[in-house]
Formats: structure tokens, C-alpha cells, sequence
């Protein structure tokens, strides 16, 4: 079973539209696929026209099989299932703070599901925690989506240094440029330095800003499903092939 991680240290980056969209063409290419909702406003619960488990709090999810599986919803997606998020996640930094051997509780928890499924999507709230660490460990890759703007470059090299420091294997970061506008010359200008800089953590598949990407919202479904030969659905599924064979699966 490989576990993703799609985790920006950046909100409004496109992080869950990644997630969903991701989602979706792993089910779509025969994979048995569970996208797990760790951000607790639970965006990605509601493009799946998902609700909340109310009774899926900090303890059952960590400590709790039995709910956790039973916490489990289908899609209306072949061979995608959401564990759908509630605002009780928002105390996870707070529990796995308390908890021995907090770094791998995500790991353990995650287990409980391994024989289910071929893949674990994981969407990621927008900070680095206690939470975050134990997803940069539990992971096989992370996709971190980067806007080509020098706020976003920024938060890419913070991310960078916090591996370092805490002694991650940098080779498990995957960004790609999310939201790009080819005519904003800054965009371009962005793109071209951050190629020198971080080469081989960059991926060579980009985002464009669409309009497709906005009316997810609105259809509650993956750009892949409504609109899949549009611009933006033509993106997302290369960067599905592209991030496999980066983790020769």
C-alpha cells in the first residue's frame, strides 16, 4: 500500500483540488483508493458530497479501529472511499502531543485499512505541527502544489529546511507549479528560477489557474469527472502518471 500526502505549509495553493483530482485518477486507473481528510474544514469530504463523522474525534481515529473503519464512506466513484473530516481534527496537534511515540500514531492508525486499499491520498491541513511531521513520515511521497510567486517560493524552501532539520529524506517532496498564468510575467520568471534552485524536487507537469478548477465547488466532482479533456483535466491526469513513475509505482 503506498501512502501520498498532497501538504502545502501555504493555504490557497490548490492543495485539495490536487488531492481530489488525484483521487480520482488513482480509483480511475484500478486502484483500490482511499482519500483520508485531515484538514478539519473538510474540503475535499464536501466535493465528494461526503458529511462529516461526527463521532470520528482525536482518540477514535488514533485509537479506534473499529470506528475508524466504520467512519469510512463510499464516493460515487469506483473504488473511492473518504474518510470525511469533522472540526474535531483541529486538536490533533494537541492529542499527539500528549501521546508516546507520537511521530508514528498516523502510521498505526493508518494500518488498520492496509489490506483495503492500494493507496492512501492524504489531504493535509495548511501549517507544520505535530501532525504535519507525522505525515511527513508516514508518506511515501508528498505533492506540495507551489503558486510561481516569491511568497510561495518562500514557503517551499521553509518546508525544505524543516526536513533538514528534522532529519526527513528530502526525495519524498514532489511540488509542482499550481494556479499558473502563463501571460503574468513574474509567473514565468518564478518558474525558470525555481528550476535552478530546487531542479529534481520540482516536477515538470504545471496547474493553469482554470475556470474548470473554480467550479468544483459548485459541481461538488473532480475536474477529471466533469471536465476531463479541458486544459485542467489534461493537468492533473499527467501530473497523476508523472508522480507514479517518480515513485516507480
Amino acid at each position: 500500500m503506498k501512502i501520498i500526502a498532497c501538504y502545502s505549509n501555504k493555504g490557497g495553493v490548490g492543495k485539495t483540488a490536487t488531492a481530489v483530482n488525484l483521487a480520482h485518477a488513482l480509483a480511475h486507473s484500478g486502484n483500490r483508493t482511499l482519500l483520508c481528510d485531515l484538514d478539519p474544514q473538510g474540503a475535499s469530504s464536501f466535493y465528494f458530497r461526503v458529511k462529516p463523522s461526527k463521532k470520528l474525534t482525536e482518540t477514535a481515529f488514533f485509537d479506534d479501529v473499529a470506528r475508524f473503519t466504520k467512519s469510512i464512506k463510499a464516493s460515487d466513484y469506483d473504488g473511492l472511499d473518504i474518510l470525511p473530516a469533522n472540526m474535531s481534527f483541529r486538536d490533533f496537534d494537541v492529542f499527539l502531543a500528549r501521546m508516546r511515540n507520537s511521530r508514528s500514531r498516523l502510521k498505526k492508525a493508518l494500518k488498520a485499512v492496509k489490506n483495503d486499499y492500494d493507496v492512501i491520498l492524504l489531504d493535509c491541513p495548511p501549517n507544520i505541527s505535530v501532525l504535519s511531521e507525522n505525515i511527513f513520515r508516514t508518506a511515501d511521497g508528498i505533492v506540495v502544489p507551489v503558486i510561481p510567486t516569491t511568497l510561495s517560493q518562500r514557503t517551499f524552501e521553509q518546508l525544505q529546511d524543516f526536513f533538514r532539520d528534522h532529519d526527513l529524506p528530502l526525495k519524498k517532496l514532489h511540488g509542482f507549479f499550481s494556479m499558473v498564468q502563463g501571460i503574468k510575467a513574474l509567473h514565468g520568471e518564478t518558474i525558470t528560477d525555481m528550476r535552478k534552485a530546487y531542479g529534481k524536487r520540482l516536477m515538470q507537469t504545471q496547474i493553469p489557474f482554470a475556470s474548470e478548477i473554480e467550479r468544483m465547488g459548485v459541481h461538488r466532482s473532480p475536474v477529471l469527472a466533469m471536465s476531463p479533456k479541458s486544459q485542467a483535466g489534461k493537468a492533473y491526469e499527467a501530473l497523476h502518471t508523472e508522480l507514479r513513475k517518480r515513485l516507480d509505482w
